[in-house]
């Protein structure tokens, strides 16, 4: 049931999706990888849209260079915890939403845990082994598993159902070059939007996911393209082994 309250805060996205999709998103429970530039877009805006639950996962510590993009942390925040910085705004934001934080970093050793009962995750991490990692996770549950990626003005996205789509390791098989790579903050929050748009379509059942498309996003001639999915039947994440 909504409160008095979640009618009037949530009134303008009732009118298009209804109570009932209002309901939907309280109950949804979010895993978001990641407190930096994708992970604050992807957290302000879940949390203003009223998900039930949003669990993030970080083990960094703010820094100067990280403000041209992470809008969750000011400069009154460095040196502490992302998590406890990202906590901190998002609580204001929307009490109404359980926010749970934990400072860990995410191996193969402790994602299953991390992750728990949570119904789909999120990727707002900075490389790819991580990202390996919560594929397998969201494989072995069969919750969809949202990526995204940006390269200066450059960016990505799409949608990984499992047992339908092409998964992370099928689209990358082998792991990309381990670089830092040069970061616009407006490509995070396009990116970082796209994502919490996925995460918010699929709670709601409604429109079309970037299921097997790979969303291609160049802020420079500010173009949207996109890359046709398939799985690969010899994935070593997703597939079924050698075929004939």
């Amino acid at each position: 049931m909504l409160t008095r309250d979640e009618l009037t805060r949530y009134k303008r996205q009732i009118t298009i999706f209804g109570e009932e999709g209002q309901a939907k998103l309280k109950e949804a429970k979010v895993f978001l990888a990641g407190a930096g530039g994708l992970g604050s877009s992807i957290a302000i805006y879940l949390t203003v849209a009223g998900i039930g639950k949003l669990r993030v996962v970080d083990n960094d510590i703010v820094a100067l260079s990280n403000l041209n993009r992470q809008i969750l942390h000011w400069e009154s925040d460095i040196g502490r915890k992302k998590l406890v910085s990202a906590a901190e705004k998002l609580t204001k934001m929307n009490a109404g939403v359980e926010v749970e934080v934990i400072s860990e970093t995410i191996n193969k050793d402790n994602v299953d845990e991390l992750v728990a009962d949570f119904d789909m995750i999120v990727d707002a991490m900075d490389n790819f082994p991580a990202r390996y990692v919560l594929n397998k996770s969201a494989l072995n549950k069969k919750i969809p598993f949202f990526h995204g990626a940006v390269h200066g003005f450059y960016g990505q996205a799409t949608t990984i159902i499992p047992g339908r789509t092409a998964c992370l390791r099928c689209i990358f098989p082998e792991v990309p070059p381990s670089t830092a790579p040069p970061v616009v903050g407006v490509t995070t929050g396009v990116i970082g939007c796209i994502q919490a748009t996925e995460v918010l379509k699929y709670s709601l059942g409604m429109g079309r996911l970037l299921e097997n498309r790979l969303l291609m996003w160049d802020g420079l001639s500010c173009q949207m393209g996109e890359v046709p999915l398939e799985r690969n039947p010899r994935c070593e994440d997703c597939g079924e082994g050698e075929v004939s």
